[in-house]
């Protein structure tokens, strides 16, 4: 039923801004939550997954990102996820970048967006996370990813990094430090080798310290872009085990645009997402996976858009999926699928 709602809504979503269109989700979404109207949708199977000490629903998770405030977890969480991941949050509130800044490429299944980290700060995005029923009644997992604003130089980053974290250590099940935006200038400079050891190192010790003090330990993942060579990849996972990571979500979104070059909107700068990021989200799993072993698990996301697509990130080496741009494309009975096929493939 939900996959019949959605290709009627689509045709008139799609004529709006993708911007607008977004706008106008999210919120219907929440308020079709509240008044028990999300029935349609259904819920998956359950088929627990244990990873990084917690114990998910179902593998199929929402990636950060459509929710940058936390402002809608209720309605989302209503789609059947067996998590969800909110942010990327700043420590202070920041407009991102002038818009038009979201663009479709339906042709390719994709979009490209430069939103650059707009949301209302970290106070403002605790706040909202404590008022939602899915935190309030522990109905699941809550990812929180936490990045930096746009005018803190990258020198001084690590600062952003530990304030946020101090900020959304009590509310998150894991928390995520994403440093692989390529919308906010120079972020992903903090994936070199000497620049992730330094930033590693220090949410470390601030994530030992949180734990004695809330009495309660918190995973870190670290989300990474899909442009790094085979080298950045050996480089990252040593980072990754050296200070004991707990996770590692792969991938966001790619400058690259060989997969789109010719279409409309295809020279927008921005992060490239959806289906052209499919094969190099796999490849970077894949590199992980083989550098880690089962050290530590990776959240595969970039390009699904079917089960089996969700089925290639596992057997890249996944332990988890999460889901943004084919929802777009999909509408919500993507979720289910996904979840359908792995709970199949078990």
């Amino acid at each position: 039923m939900s996959d019949s709602l959605y290709s009627l809504a689509r045709p008139l979503l799609f004529s709006l801004d993708p911007e607008n269109a977004h706008n106008f989700t999210l919120p219907a979404l929440r308020t079709a939550a509240s008044l028990g109207l999300t029935g349609a949708f259904g819920k998956p199977a359950a088929d627990p997954r244990e990873c990084m000490g917690l114990r998910f629903a179902n593998p199929v998770g929402l990636a950060a990102g459509l929710d940058k405030d936390g402002a809608y977890i209720d309605g989302l969480a209503a789609l059947g996820f067996g998590f969800i991941e909110v942010g990327t949050v700043t420590p202070r509130a920041q407009p991102g970048n002038p818009r038009p800044r979201i663009f479709r490429l339906p042709q390719a299944n994709a979009l490209i967006n430069r939103m650059g980290f707009n949301n209302g700060g970290v106070d403002a995005f605790v706040a909202n996370v404590q008022r939602s029923r899915f935190y309030e009644n522990k109905e699941g997992i809550l990812g929180l990813n936490i990045g930096k604003n746009a005018d803190t130089p990258i020198d001084k980053a690590v600062d952003d990094y530990l304030h946020c974290l101090e900020k959304v250590y009590p509310y998150a099940s894991y928390v995520t430090v994403n440093i692989s935006s390529p919308n906010t200038k120079n972020l992903r400079q903090l994936q070199g080798a000497s620049e992730l050891d330094a930033l590693l190192g220090s949410l470390k010790q601030a994530q030992r310290r949180l734990a004695d003090a809330h009495r309660r330990y918190v995973p870190l993942a670290l989300k990474i872009a899909p442009d790094v060579d085979a080298e950045q990849t050996k480089e990252i996972a040593s980072a990754l085990l050296r200070h004991q990571i707990d996770g590692v979500i792969a991938t966001n979104t790619t400058i690259t645009r060989d997969a789109v070059q010719g279409l409309p909107h295809a020279e927008e700068t921005g992060g490239l997402s959806g289906a052209p990021v499919f094969a190099l989200s796999n490849a970077v799993i894949r590199g992980l996976r083989a550098e880690i072993g089962d050290a530590l698990p990776i959240i595969g996301v970039g390009g699904i858009l079917s089960g089996e697509h969700a089925q290639a990130k596992i057997d890249a080496g996944a332990s988890l999926v999460q889901l943004y741009t084919g929802l777009i494309y999909r509408g919500p009975a993507l979720v289910k699928e996904c979840a359908a096929a792995l709970r199949k493939s078990r």
